[in-house]
């Protein structure tokens, strides 16, 4: 019975200790180790990072005339896709080293649970900013993630889209998208420091609702996506998660903060947990002996007290 007590204790201060790190644990999308991170240079953001944001647009019209290539090579506008059925829609550019898979990963992760079916109710709209990128590059994206999805058959409700500097511009100046170009590797403009979101349209293609981060409620998208298709705008939400990653052009590579934030809150509960399992179990232990010693433990196991006591 008392080490049944100490459990029950220890999973109640558990639960706690869940609670109060538990909005800073759903912003880690993967283990810690899985990622490569630079310096943690601190809630500042860098100077060349100063025009990475994202501006929520709600109610903003998207420029239907805007023409792109899609995945098989065919010209499109981009108001091919609107009026009968409202979209998701992301920017982001397929040679991203890190933070647009993890943006499409959890994109692709949430839908799953979505019990909609894109072609059908919705469609998702992936813009790429990097105008030197091909439709060739949009297909093999475009495969990857619907097979991720498992779902096949939804192929003609994915659009993988690549544009020239004009057509992605009118875009993600509608959306309030804001990127800038940084080094690559070679030491060349090759890449893009830039936030992560994913926006919804309406039918009639008027930005409706933006989720901010790399991972999103399927929960808000399903209810999104409802008010969406019926031309409903909802409302602003927090920029909390808008840099989840900060670029350093220096060592060429993101610092997942929130991933920092979490391991050192892991580490803090764990600390905590495991200081309160020792108190308990000593605690315990010394009921234990004192119980023993004043000779009570004979009383239960003696019938005749038992029938008395009854």
């Amino acid at each position: 019975m008392r080490q049944l007590l100490t459990i029950r204790r220890v999973l109640r201060a558990a639960a706690t200790m869940c609670l109060l790190t538990g909005c800073l644990a759903s912003a880690q999308v993967s283990s810690y180790g899985d990622k490569e991170t630079g310096a943690n240079t601190g809630d500042q953001l860098p100077k060349v990072l100063q025009g990475v944001q994202v501006s929520q647009h709600l109610n903003q019209q998207l420029p239907l005339d805007a023409t792109f290539v899609d995945d098989a090579g065919k010209t499109i506008k981009l108001g091919d896709y609107f009026g009968q059925k409202p979209a998701i829609i992301t920017m982001v550019y397929y040679n991203c080293p890190m933070l647009c898979s993890e943006e499409l990963d959890g994109l692709t992760g949430a839908l799953e649970m979505v019990k909609l079916t894109p072609g059908k109710d919705f469609s998702v709209i992936v813009i790429s900013i990097d105008p030197t990128e091909t439709p060739v590059l949009a297909a093999k994206k475009k495969a990857f993630y619907l097979k991720r999805y498992g779902r096949p058959e939804t192929a003609d409700g994915w659009h993988f889209l690549t544009g020239k500097t004009p057509d992605i511009d009118a875009v993600t100046k509608a959306v309030g998208f804001g990127y800038v170009r940084v080094p690559g590797p070679d030491g060349t403009l090759s890449q893009f420091a830039h936030a992560s979101s994913i926006e919804l349209a309406t039918t009639s293609g008027k930005l409706a609702q933006y989720y901010l981060g790399v991972e999103y409620s399927p929960k808000d998208i399903l209810l999104g996506l409802i008010e969406a298709s019926g031309n409903k705008i909802g409302s602003p939400v927090a920029n909390i998660l808008t840099y989840c990653y900060h670029y350093d052009p220096q060592t060429n590579k993101h610092s997942l903060i929130v991933a920092r934030v979490v391991q050192v809150g892991g580490m803090l509960t764990m600390a905590g947990l495991g200081g309160f399992m020792f108190v308990m179990f000593r605690r315990d232990i010394k009921l234990g002996r004192d119980h023993d010693s004043d000779g009570s433990d004979d009383d239960w196991n003696n019938p005749n007290n038992n029938a008395d006591k009854g």
